[in-house]
């Protein structure tokens, strides 16, 4: 069967199959872009209260210390809590692999202020989400 010669009926099967494969690949990019990081909300780090020390997103009008800069807050804004679960809100979360990246109320791993270890996670992140949104911000402070 030659391109020329196609019935009707088989161009309308061609036609279905390549419009089915474009909408496939659209759908299956969307879904690839997303877990590679290109289709997400903006980080939980960047949305107002913080789960321990330099981890505000903004300058000025954080308890604790003078934080003339971002990321510079001497202490946590987000209601302190020591239990699994007990984090009010979103982003208010401590510990896990993403410590205050929590998706919701009662989903933050432990609690707040952060220990070290889960500390230095959530500033690296932090640290990134700021870059990747443009902002600047400024060295964390001392323990």
């Amino acid at each position: 069967m030659g391109i020329n010669n196609l019935s009707r009926r088989e161009f309308a099967k061609l036609t279905a199959a390549a419009v089915g494969g474009v909408v496939a690949g659209t759908a299956v990019n969307g879904i690839a872009g997303a877990e590679a990081g290109t289709i997400v909300d903006e980080s939980p780090l960047l949305s107002g209260k913080n789960v321990c020390r330099g981890l505000n997103p903004k300058c000025g009008g954080h308890k604790g210390g003078s934080n003339s800069c971002a990321g510079q807050g001497s202490c946590h804004t987000a209601n302190k809590h020591t239990c699994h679960g007990s984090n009010d809100c979103k982003g208010q979360g401590g510990c896990g692999e993403r410590p205050g990246e929590n998706a919701c109320k009662g989903k933050g791993e432990c609690g707040v202020p952060l220990n070290d270890g889960a500390w230095k996670r959530a500033r690296a992140n932090f640290e990134a989400a700021m870059k990747a949104a443009g902002k600047k911000f400024g060295d964390a402070p001392a323990k």
